[in-house]
C-alpha cells in the first residue's frame, strides 16, 4: 500500500457508493444492498471484491450488460432442485435472492441443489456461504467467471478461463463457522488490480506475461501490453497447486458454467466490462440428515485437536478458514478502509459517467480517519 492511500470509515464509504449505484438507475434498496456488500468485502480484507469493482459495474450498466433492478427468475422448481436465472442483474441482489430461496428449501427438505445462471458479478462468494451457515446449514458453491479469460491451464501459456472460485461453509456449534473461500487461480484477479493500482510487484509464481513467461508485474493482467509472439496483449494468472488447482478450476467451469446453463469459455469475445457468474450451490441440513449430534461432537473434538497443535517455529500460529477475515473486519471497522489514489480516481470518474457529483462529500467526513 502506498503512503498516499486514504482511509475511510465504512458508513460514509457505503453512502458514497450508494450514490453512484443509484446513478446507474438502481432503486434505493438495490443501491444499499450493492454498496453494503462491496464495503463488507473491503472490511473482510478482500479489497479485490470491494468498492474498487464499482467503476467496472458502472461501465457494464452503460454498455447494457448489467441490468439494474433485475430479480432472480425461477426456471424450474422441483422440490429440492431449483433452477434459477439471474437475468444479468447485480450479483449482490441476485445472490441474496438465490440464497433466500435455497436456504428455505434446505430447511424444509433437508437439502437443496440450486443452479444459478446469468448473474452479474456475485462478489465474495464467502458472503453467500455465511448466510447459509448462519442458518445452520452446510454449504458448497462451485462458480465460474465469464469475463476475459485470465487464468492459464497448468502447463499452458495463455488465459483460457476465469478465477473460478470454490467455497465450502460448515457451521460449528459454539464456534465461529468454517468458511473456506478461494479462487482456483493462485490469487484473485482483483488482487492484481489492487497491486497494480498501488504500484506493487507480486510474488513469483503468480503470473505469466503476454509471451507466456513468468513475471512479477501485475499490470500484465490489468492493462494491455505490447503483443507477444502469438499476438496476445495480456498475460495470465496461474492456478494454485499446479495441476490440482487446474483440475478444480475445470470442475467449477463445468459445474458452475455448463451444468447451470450459464455458459463456459470457448472462444467468445469478452471485451466488454460485464462479469457474469454461474453458481452451483449445494445446501444440507445436518438436523435433517440425522447426524447432527455426532456431527457436533466430532467437529468439536477435531477443532480442539487443531487448536492444540503447536505453532511452527517462527510462525504466527494456526488460523482456520474464515478466521483471518473476521480478524481483519474488527480491525478495519475501527481503523477504516484504505483506498489507493488510483481506485479513488476511478470511483470519481465512474460517478461522473452517471451524473453523480456529490459522492465525494460523503467521504470527506471520514477521510484520514
Amino acid at each position: 500500500m502506498t503512503s498516499r492511500s486514504q482511509t475511510y470509515l465504512p458508513s460514509p464509504l457505503q453512502l458514497a457508493c450508494e450514490r453512484i449505484v443509484r446513478g446507474t438507475g438502481s432503486s434505493a434498496a438495490e443501491a444499499q444492498a450493492v454498496a453494503a456488500n462491496l464495503v463488507m468485502a473491503n472490511l473482510m480484507g478482500h479489497d479485490s471484491h470491494g468498492v474498487g469493482m464499482l467503476p467496472r459495474y458502472v461501465d457494464a450498466v452503460l454498455e447494457g450488460g448489467l441490468q439494474p433492478n433485475a430479480e432472480v427468475a425461477v426456471r424450474l422448481d422441483a422440490g429440492s432442485l431449483l433452477t434459477l436465472d439471474g437475468q444479468r442483474g447485480y450479483g449482490q441482489v441476485i445472490g441474496a435472492q438465490t440464497m433466500q430461496l435455497a436456504i428455505a428449501r434446505a430447511k424444509r427438505d433437508g437439502v437443496c441443489i440450486a443452479s444459478l445462471a446469468n448473474a452479474h458479478h456475485l462478489g465474495r462468494i464467502g458472503h453467500w456461504t455465511e448466510l447459509a451457515v448462519d442458518a445452520g446449514l452446510v454449504a458448497m458453491h462451485f462458480v465460474n467467471v465469464l469475463s476475459r479469460p485470465v487464468v492459464a491451464p497448468w502447463g499452458g501459456g495463455d488465459g483460457r478461463f476465469g478465477t473460478n472460485p470454490c467455497c465450502i461453509g460448515i457451521p460449528l456449534k459454539g464456534r465461529d463457522p468454517f468458511v473456506l473461500d478461494f479462487a482456483t487461480s493462485r490469487v484473485a484477479q482483483g488482487k492484481m488490480r489492487v497491486a497494480h493500482n498501488e504500484q506493487r510487484r507480486v510474488p513469483e509464481g503468480y503470473l505469466i506475461d503476454q509471451s507466456g513467461q513468468a513475471t512479477t508485474d501485475p499490470g500484465v493482467v490489468v492493462v494491455p501490453q505490447p503483443p507477444g509472439p502469438l499476438g496476445h496483449v495480456m498475460g495470465a494468472l496461474m492456478t494454485f497447486g499446479e495441476h490440482k488447482g487446474f483440475g478444480l478450476a475445470m470442475a467449477c467451469e463445468l459445474l458452475g458454467g455448463a451444468l447451470t446453463g450459464g455458459g463456459t469459455f470457448h472462444n467468445r469475445d469478452y471485451s466488454k466490462r460485464s462479469v457474469y457468474n454461474g453458481m452451483l450451490t449445494v445446501l444440507m441440513d445436518p438436523e435433517k440428515l440425522g447426524t447432527a449430534q455426532a456431527f457436533e461432537r466430532e467437529a468439536e473434538a477435531f477443532m480442539r485437536w487443531i487448536d492444540e497443535a503447536p505453532s511452527a517455529p517462527g510462525g504466527q500460529g494456526i488460523q482456520t478458514a474464515g478466521q483471518p477475515e473476521r480478524t481483519t473486519r474488527k480491525l478495519r471497522e475501527r481503523q477504516g478502509i484504505a483506498i489507493d489514489p488510483i481506485t479513488l480516481a476511478e470511483l470519481g470518474a465512474a460517478a461522473a459517467k452517471v451524473g453523480v457529483n456529490d459522492w465525494q462529500q460523503q467521504l470527506d467526513s471520514s477521510a484520514g480517519h
